[in-house]
């Protein structure tokens, strides 16, 4: 036996039978730099989209990019006026020169977006009635930008306005007009400061409210709620709730959550609760579970890492 499988070697030597196996066709490809494996968008290429909010987005290493690489489909920026221009952070102590509004989001946006979106025969040829959103996977997808006014709202709000230009003129905005709510790659909701009359105010307005999710059942000043006005309504998770996920929830906290999901529902609004416990873990993941089986539109998380994978 030992000498056929020796006479085997020998016959064989020098011969080379095996084929190309397909690992090796992959790392010719790569290594010839192929334009068939540049994907047109790849930028957020096999990102899925999630209903997280980034809270405090600009806390990150890296704003934005970094939730967006997550699948993070909405984040929030503290916008601060002062001498005429906005700048973004926590509270006074945090700001700096060179963050603002426009360089830490707006720009970004708008570049990210151009990338989703490139101009060329393809894209003339058929004609698009709307932009792709920000995740490749999901182009109707839009990013919701909530704009947290830290200062006078009636004296920021111009200012925020034209700070939005940029996404405007390439119809990036979420709108509504005559009428007719339009969406679009981006949903900027003011809260915070945000005054609901100069929201109201606005025609076409692209700049929505964040309502309060427990004041649903009382309509503001000649105005009923509304996608139209607020995608969105909000609350203090530890005032409207109070349960900390150590201990097993109450009927009435549970109930308290249904129903203000569930009044949110009914007007077509999306539900958020922020200032969710954090810690200890395993109680913040007992909130979020509560909350996303009541049916809560909105994630509201600091650790986006974690709430990706919950």
């Amino acid at each position: 036996m030992a000498i056929h499988f020796l006479t085997l070697l020998l016959l064989g030597a020098g011969t080379t039978f095996a084929q190309p196996s397909i690992l090796q066709e992959i790392a010719h490809l790569e290594s010839s730099k192929s334009p068939l494996l540049q994907y047109p968008t790849q930028l957020t290429q096999n990102l899925v989209p999630k209903p997280i909010h980034s809270h405090n987005d600009y806390w990150r290493d890296v704003p934005l990019l970094t939730a967006v690489s997550l699948g993070v489909a909405s984040v929030e920026a503290d916008v601060w006026l002062v001498n005429g221009q906005l700048f973004v952070g926590h509270e006074p102590a945090a700001l700096a020169k060179q963050r603002t509004f426009d360089s830490l989001y707006i720009q970004p946006l708008v570049d990210m977006l151009d990338q989703q979106n490139p101009k060329n025969a393809f894209t003339d040829a058929a004609n698009l009635t709307r932009p792709n959103g920000v995740f490749d996977t999901s182009s109707g997808t839009p990013l919701q930008l909530l704009v947290d006014i830290k200062t006078d709202g009636e004296e920021a709000m111009p200012f925020i306005l034209r700070a939005l230009q940029p996404l405007r003129s390439k119809g990036y905005l979420t709108t509504f007009e005559n009428g007719v709510l339009t969406q679009s790659a981006v949903t900027v909701i003011g809260t915070g400061n945000t005054p609901l009359d100069s929201v109201l105010a606005l025609e076409p307005r692209d700049y929505f409210f964040d309502a309060p999710l427990t004041g649903l059942g009382t309509n503001p000043t000649n105005a009923t709620w509304s996608p139209n006005i607020a995608p969105i309504a909000s609350t203090d998770y530890e005032v409207a709730v109070g349960w900390s996920g150590i201990n097993n929830i109450t009927d009435a906290q549970k109930q308290t959550i249904e129903n203000l999901i569930s009044t949110a529902h009914n007007l077509g609004i999306a539900a958020r609760f922020w200032d969710t416990p954090g810690w200890p873990i395993f109680a913040r993941n007992n909130v979020w579970r509560q909350l996303l089986e009541s049916g809560a539109d909105w994630l509201n998380a600091d650790d986006l890492e974690a709430a990706s994978q919950f």
